[in-house]
């Protein structure tokens, strides 16, 4: 079974410099991950992630970038293009991302497939929150990932359709409460 890795980089107290990290949370709250997928909160790692990396069939990364966009621009780069953007780092994880995936080719475990999918940060002050304009963004940025894992054959159902669809492994919306109050069908009456 092929195995994906989403990785999250930045660091959360700097704004947008944590973008990465809130938009991998978001995924893996938005939608049921199916087997072979998963999602790793790499924050400032660097090579502490050698091990975690190592053997992943796909790494989708996702990080602030500086690329001369507008701030909440959201960029998808494949492959030999990710290095390239990160030969001009403003962030120490981002050398550390690099030096993993130097080390991982050298030890013949690089993923076979590498994709990013950055969002050009507006504050990167201390802070917990994102500004407004990457915080819109990251929606696209979710977006993205779900729709690059989509690309890889990975299925993905959003929590709310696996949650209120009749299923075995899950109670018929007339029994779910949760589900009911969440989502209420209109066409049903109430006795």
């Amino acid at each position: 079974m092929a195995r994906a890795l989403v990785l999250g980089l930045g660091n959360i107290l700097l704004r947008d410099e944590g973008v990465g990290v809130r938009v991998v949370e978001a995924l893996a709250e938005r939608y049921v991950l199916p087997a072979g997928v998963e999602v790793v909160d790499g924050g400032t790692c660097g090579m502490d992630l050698l091990d975690t990396l190592a053997g992943c069939e796909h790494l989708l990364v996702c990080d602030a970038v500086r690329t001369g966009a507008a701030p909440g621009s959201v960029v998808k780069l494949s492959g030999d293009q990710v290095p390239a953007l990160f030969q001009v780092r403003y962030s120490p994880h981002q050398l550390g991302l690099m030096d993993v995936l130097a080390t991982l080719t050298l030890t013949g475990e690089a993923p076979a497939t590498l994709t990013l999918v950055g969002i050009v940060p507006a504050d990167l002050r201390l802070g917990l929150e994102l500004s407004p304009v990457v915080a819109e963004a990251a929606e696209q940025a979710v977006e993205a990932l779900a729709a690059a894992l989509r690309g890889l054959g990975f299925t993905l159902t959003s929590w709310s359709q696996a949650l209120c669809s009749p299923s075995p492994l899950f109670l018929p919306v007339e029994e779910n409460e949760e589900c009911r109050a969440a989502f209420p069908n209109p066409l049903k009456l109430n006795p």
